[in-house]
């Protein structure tokens, strides 16, 4: 192992690798893996996104005396260690294969350092100190492994052509549901103050985010037509604005709901909720680097 990853844990998505003790944890809960997976696991995290050959491999596991079938061994340890990690050669979240080459680790990898007990002894400088630098830390990194959003490593790689057409299709059935109220506002209006008695307030907020939705969608659906780079970090900043808007169109099947009967509306209500969270995890997969092969 390198100097520089001694005395440390490797840490990437939920789980953490701990090279001293040999342990693999997910969430604090220790994984069974056998010492050579492991070991091919620790030589991927010292070089996160550089390709790692099969020879380096075959000369970290097996010493240049051992007879083996190295290429049979070599498919066996690295699907024994995407067992581990719940991973895939088809839709690699982890460890991507390259054929003939070798294999690459996809995932961001932090290595935190231990602490010595020089740096644990007590002073008033470090007891400052150290919870603002941990505060940083998990500012950074740490507050994306408490995330309840998905997260760029938790997605498999999905096509880009078949994650534009879905995105698209989202962005055309927001505009239908903006422009098909705006077109019958009076029909709405009636809708409204049967069902809630008073619906000026819910009119204001209907109008507002029916305007506020058509210019985004329309921007959402330009950029799917065109292919605009850096859709998924765009989207990604509109989230925050975008995701009221759409819980508030969620709504929306409760007007229909003398025709299509309470239940069918609650349950295409409980649908249309999950779409905003759909539309970041979809382009999370586009973003995804595809595999380029498998074992």
């Amino acid at each position: 192992m390198s100097p520089n990853h001694e005395n440390g844990i490797f840490r990437f998505g939920t789980y953490e690798a701990d090279p001293d003790s040999g342990e693999l944890r997910k969430s604090g809960v220790r994984l069974r893996v056998q010492e050579q997976p492991f070991q091919v696991l620790l030589v991927l995290l010292e070089r996160p996104s550089e390709v790692v050959t099969r020879e380096e491999l075959r000369q970290k596991l097996w010493p240049a005396d051992t007879f083996v079938d190295f290429d049979h061994s070599l498919n066996t340890v690295i699907n024994k260690l995407r067992e581990a990690l719940s991973d895939s050669a088809a839709n690699p979240r982890f460890i991507e294969t390259l054929a003939r080459r070798g294999y690459r680790f996809l995932a961001p990898v932090e290595f935190v350092q231990r602490q010595t007990p020089l740096e644990l002894a007590p002073s008033t400088s470090a007891t400052v100190a150290a919870p603002t630098r941990i505060s940083e830390e998990r500012a950074s990194t740490g507050t994306q492994t408490i995330s309840i959003l998905t997260r760029i490593e938790d997605v498999p790689a999905v096509r880009r052509k078949y994650v534009r057409v879905l995105f698209f299709l989202i962005q055309v059935m927001y505009l239908s549901f903006y422009l098909a109220a705006l077109a019958r506002l009076t029909r709405v209006h009636e809708l409204l103050e049967r069902t809630l008695g008073y619906p000026a307030w819910a009119m204001t907020l209907l109008v507002i985010s029916a305007v506020v939705g058509l210019p985004i969608r329309l921007y959402l659906t330009s950029a799917v037509v065109f292919d605009l780079s850096g859709l998924g970090n765009k989207f990604h900043r509109l989230f925050p604005v975008t995701l009221p808007l759409d819980e508030v169109w969620a709504l929306s099947p409760f007007l229909l709901s003398p025709q299509i009967g309470v239940g069918l509306a609650l349950a295409a209500t409980a649908a249309l909720i999950y779409v905003p969270f759909a539309q970041r995890t979809l382009l999370l997969m586009g973003d995804r680097q595809q595999p380029a092969d498998s074992v």
